[in-house]
């Protein structure tokens, strides 16, 4: 009797015979725009997607474009959301501005992004300090250099580094 019912189940779950579900292939603006739900990107990196999914350069260079004039995609906006997830994730403004360049804006876009920062670059280095090594920051000067090592790879700048490392109380 079991047998019997699995034996049903299975066959209610199957097509009909000779009608075979038909897997419509998604355009190249649907394929770009199912991307930018996910996130955003800039329209180097979202052509650069499109192509390595198999759609040739000029389909995928005319759905960015036409989602690019919708509105969809927008590499200013991109630029300033990278520019202030970075930042929060503890990258400093060199990290940033070369992650922004690779992603094939030019520097007065660059500059406009990194313009919209609302926050303090140092206390962001002192604030990756102290997750590191605690609220009194770094004890001896063993610690201080791996502190600037730190804050270096991060891609914070001299100045910040001398410092978010000094932890003066007259800062």
């Amino acid at each position: 009797m079991a047998q019997q019912m699995r034996a049903a189940m299975h066959d209610s779950d199957a097509p009909p015979p000779g009608r075979k579900r038909r897997v419509r292939e998604q355009t190249p603006v649907q394929r770009a725009l199912g991307l930018l739900v996910r996130r955003e990107h800039s329209r180097k990196e979202l052509t650069r997607k499109l192509t390595a999914r198999g759609i040739e350069t000029e389909a995928a260079t005319a759905a960015v474009e036409k989602l690019s004039e919708a509105g969809w995609q927008d590499d200013t906006r991109f630029a300033e959301n990278l520019v202030r997830f970075r930042a929060n994730s503890g990258y400093g403004p060199l990290h940033i501005r070369a992650e922004l360049g690779t992603h094939g804006l030019d520097s007065e876009q660059i500059a406009a992004a990194m313009d919209t920062f609302e926050g303090d670059w140092i206390e962001n280095a002192r604030d990756m300090v102290r997750r590191r090594f605690g609220e009194a920051g770094p004890q001896d000067l063993a610690q201080r250099r791996k502190a600037a090592d730190l804050l270096a790879r991060r891609g914070f700048d001299g100045d910040s580094i001398r410092r978010a490392t000094r932890f003066d109380l007259e800062d």
